[in-house]
C-alpha cells in the first residue's frame, strides 16, 4: 500500500508522519520547495527504528514517484491568516490545486483522492471536475476534524473522556457548518441531557470557530495536528476496507435533498472510497441549515468559475 502526500507543510508532513507510524501504508511525500519534502521523509525514516516501523517513507518533488499510490492526500496551498476566512484563499488555492490534480492523474490516475486544502468543499469540487473521477473516489476531509472538535469541547465541558464523547458535524467547512446537537452523546446519554441549551449553544458556536480560534492563538499559522489526525482515520478506513463511518465531504445527487454539491454528510468508507451515503434524520431547523451551508458552497463554486480563468 503507498500513500502520496502533496504538501510537505504541517499538515503535510504530521499525515505522513501518522501514517506511517500507525503503519496504514508507505508514504511518498512531495512539495514545490527544493529539499522540504526529502528532508522531512529523511528525518522520519530515521525515527523508524525508535518507533518500530517498517513503512517506507521518502520524498521529493516530483510526481512521477507517486505512481501506485491508492490514495492521494492534497494538503498544499496558502494557509489562513489571522482575519483570513477560508474563502479568502479561493483565487490562489484553487489554482494550486487545478495544477497538482493534474499532475496527479497523469501517474497515478486510479488513485482515490483526499481534499484538505481549502476552502475544502471547493477545492474537492475542483479536484473531482479535473481529474474526471467519480464521486466515490474523490472526497474532503472536513467533517471528521469538525466533529472531533465539537467532541473535545463536549469532553472539555463535562470534565469526561472525550473518547466517549460520540457527535457528528455535518455541512460545508466553515461557519455554515452543522453540529448535530440531538445526536452527541456521551457513553449513550444524550448531551441534551447534560448541558443546558444556552450552553450547548456556546460550544456549538465554539465548534463552528475552531480553526479560527488556532489562527487567532498561534498568529503564525494554522492547526495542523486535529486535521493530520482526521486524514488518517480516512485513509486507514479505506485502505484496511474498515467501513468507518465518518462525516465526509462528497457529492451528493439527490440525497437530504441536495444536488451536485459537495458538503459534508455521513458516509461509510472502505475499499473503493465512499461505500456508501447515510441520510440521517433530521430535523426542519437541521435540514434548513444543512441546505444553507450548501447553498453557501455553491455560492463560492460560482465565485471560482468566474475567478479560474482571471
Amino acid at each position: 500500500m503507498k500513500v502520496t502526500v502533496v504538501g510537505a507543510g504541517h499538515v503535510g508532513a504530521t499525515c505522513a508522519q501518522r501514517i506511517v507510524e500507525r503503519d496504514i501504508a508507505d508514504v511518498y511525500l512531495v512539495d514545490i520547495v527544493e529539499g522540504l519534502a526529502a528532508g522531512k521523509a529523511l528525518d522520519l525514516a530515521q525515527a523508524a527504528p525508535l518507533i518500530g516501523h517498517s513503512r517506507r517513507i521518502e520524498g521529493g518533488t516530483e510526481y512521477g514517484p507517486a505512481e501506485g499510490s491508492e490514495v492521494v492526500v492534497i494538503t498544499a496551498g496558502v494557509a489562513r491568516k489571522p482575519g483570513m476566512s477560508r474563502d479568502d484563499l479561493l483565487a490562489t488555492n484553487g489554482k494550486i490545486v487545478t495544477a497538482i490534480v493534474e499532475q496527479v492523474s497523469a501517474v497515478a490516475p486510479g488513485a482515490i483522492i483526499i481534499m484538505v486544502t481549502n476552502p475544502l468543499d471547493v477545492t474537492t469540487h475542483i479536484a473531482m471536475q479535473v481529474s474526471g473521477l467519480p464521486r466515490e473516489r474523490v472526497m474532503g476531509m472536513a467533517g471528521a476534524l469538525d466533529t472531533a472538535r465539537f467532541r473535545a469541547f463536549i469532553g472539555m465541558e463535562l470534565s469526561c473522556s472525550a473518547r466517549d464523547v460520540q457527535a457528528m458535524v455535518l455541512g460545508g467547512h466553515g461557519d455554515s457548518m452543522v453540529p448535530l446537537a440531538g445526536y452527541a452523546t456521551v457513553g449513550g446519554v444524550p448531551v441534551t441531557q447534560l448541558i443546558a441549551p444556552e450552553r450547548l449553544a456556546e460550544i456549538i458556536r465554539r465548534t463552528r470557530d475552531g480553526g479560527a480560534e488556532i489562527v487567532g492563538l498561534m498568529k503564525t499559522g494554522s492547526a495542523f495536528y486535529a486535521p493530520s489526525a482526521g486524514v488518517t482515520e480516512m485513509v486507514a478506513s479505506i485502505l484496511r476496507d474498515e467501513g468507518r463511518v465518518l462525516p465526509v465531504s462528497v457529492l451528493l445527487q439527490g440525497e437530504f435533498g441536495i444536488e451536485d454539491t459537495f458538503v459534508g454528510v455521513p458516509v461509510k468508507l472502505g475499499a473503493g472510497g465512499v461505500n456508501e451515503i447515510i441520510e440521517v434524520e433530521l430535523s426542519e431547523d437541521e435540514l434548513a441549515a444543512l441546505h444553507a451551508s450548501a447553498a453557501h458552497v455553491r455560492e463560492t463554486v460560482a465565485a471560482w468559475e468566474r475567478l479560474k480563468d482571471e
